[in-house]
């Protein structure tokens, strides 16, 4: 019944005299590419991994209604889709249902929704995490993310200021400014992020160190908060994180350890602990895929927001925050946004004692992860400037890795 169904709706969408395909084509050559019409008629379908107890999906699900809201679309949720099969069918039964644009939020679901893009060529399929959009060669397949690799920078630097605070109180020693970091998966997402947040500690407090604890799970209480404690327990005095629940911040209250979150504000669970979050707003992104549909322009392969664009984000800043740090902030956000300052300057870190001259990435993934592009250009490590995913993935000095088997 399933496939009669979409039988019969890939025959409708043939009859149809305005053509969805051509909005996010680059090579379509439908004669009706450039036909508008209101955002209101437009229907968008949102697949999440998790559902709103995951701080990771809550983000997207808020953004979409906000999008949605402030454009008039119709919004449609499947929540809890596994990294699997689910994902191909969740994406098929809402291009079934009449959905214009379907979007899915977790790197899992890639495979899945170019096998949906396939199989629905009038309706668009937009991806965030992603890597293949701009090797898939299909019209309808896009990926997105965002620099967020500034924001997590930027949230280093809130950490930093506070260690600074605590050597100056005598709390802990300059060489005891130790911090944990909590980490799902060892992706080159995960070691930009850590990475980028360690650099923007080490810029305001050059004795920082790291240990990164990974748990294997984008979303695991129990793990996450058993892998902040064990970093606490191991004389890390803040602690930070890439994974979605509460499980880290808890253990960070419970313990009185400072702690910077991710993807949203911790602070009415932690009032004593909490200093900032970094996020991707995802609102800026959903608005353009709506707009390039009722407007009939094509969806950019690979799309990636800035600060600029007021994709990348930071929470305000907690009670337990150091003096003097929104002005820190104001001071660093100005040199990212004039190009002035660059996260991943190579004349900041090392690699096994030696600065990066040279540095081949993965860009264009294939099973075999083969390095293909050159990744440092005038000095830093370009990152998403090839691409909208993360492809940063050096293991620099200062940092060490408590395990390393996900």
């Amino acid at each position: 019944m399933k496939k009669l169904k979409r039988f019969l709706a890939l025959a409708l969408a043939a009859t149809m005299t305005f053509s969805l395909a051509a909005c996010g084509g680059k090579d379509s050559d439908s004669t009706e590419k450039g036909s508008t019409t209101s955002t209101s008629s437009v229907k968008i379908g949102f697949i999440t991994l998790h559902d709103e107890n995951s701080t990771y999906d809550k983000n997207f699900i808020d953004a979409a209604n906000a999008a949605c809201e402030a454009l008039g679309a119709e919004a449609v949720f499947k929540t809890n889709v596994s990294e699997g099969e689910d994902c191909y069918e969740a994406a098929a039964d809402l291009a079934d249902s009449g959905c214009d644009i379907v979007f899915a939020d977790s790197f899992g679901h890639e495979d899945y929704m170019i096998q949906a893009a396939q199989e629905y060529p009038e309706v668009q399929f937009c991806h965030a995490t992603g890597t293949q959009a701009h090797t898939a060669n299909l019209d309808n397949f896009h990926n997105a993310f965002a620099t967020i690799f500034e924001g997590r920078y930027l949230a280093g630097v809130v950490a930093g200021m506070k260690l600074n605070e605590m050597i100056e109180a005598g709390t802990i020693t300059a060489e005891q400014a130790k911090i944990g970091y909590v980490g799902a998966y060892t992706y080159a997402e995960v070691i930009s992020g850590y990475t980028s947040f360690f650099l923007g500690a080490r810029s305001v407090c050059p004795s920082a160190t790291m240990e990164v604890s990974f748990t294997g799970s984008w979303y695991d209480e129990t793990a996450e908060k058993t892998a902040a404690q064990s970093l606490i327990d191991n004389k890390c005095v803040l602690i930070s994180q890439h994974a979605d629940s509460m499980g880290a911040p808890t253990a960070c209250e419970k313990a009185g350890v400072p702690n910077v979150s991710y993807n949203g504000s911790t602070e009415s669970a932690c009032p004593n602990t909490y200093l900032v979050s970094s996020k991707i707003n995802w609102q800026p992104y959903f608005e353009y895929i709506i707009n390039s549909v009722a407007n009939g322009t094509a969806i950019d392969d690979d799309w990636t927001g800035t600060l600029e664009t007021g994709s990348v984000e930071l929470t305000d800043l907690g009670s337990a925050v150091a003096e003097g740090t929104a002005e820190k902030l104001e001071e660093v956000k100005s040199q990212l946004e004039d190009g002035s300052l660059h996260v991943f300057d190579t004349t900041t870190f090392t690699v096994k004692g030696e600065t990066l001259t040279t540095y081949m990435a993965d860009v264009d993934t294939d099973a075999d992860y083969t390095p293909d592009t050159e990744a440092i250009v005038d000095g830093y490590f370009a990152e998403s400037s090839s691409r909208s995913a993360p492809y940063f993935n050096v293991e620099i000095d200062g940092i060490t890795l408590a395990n390393t088997a996900y």
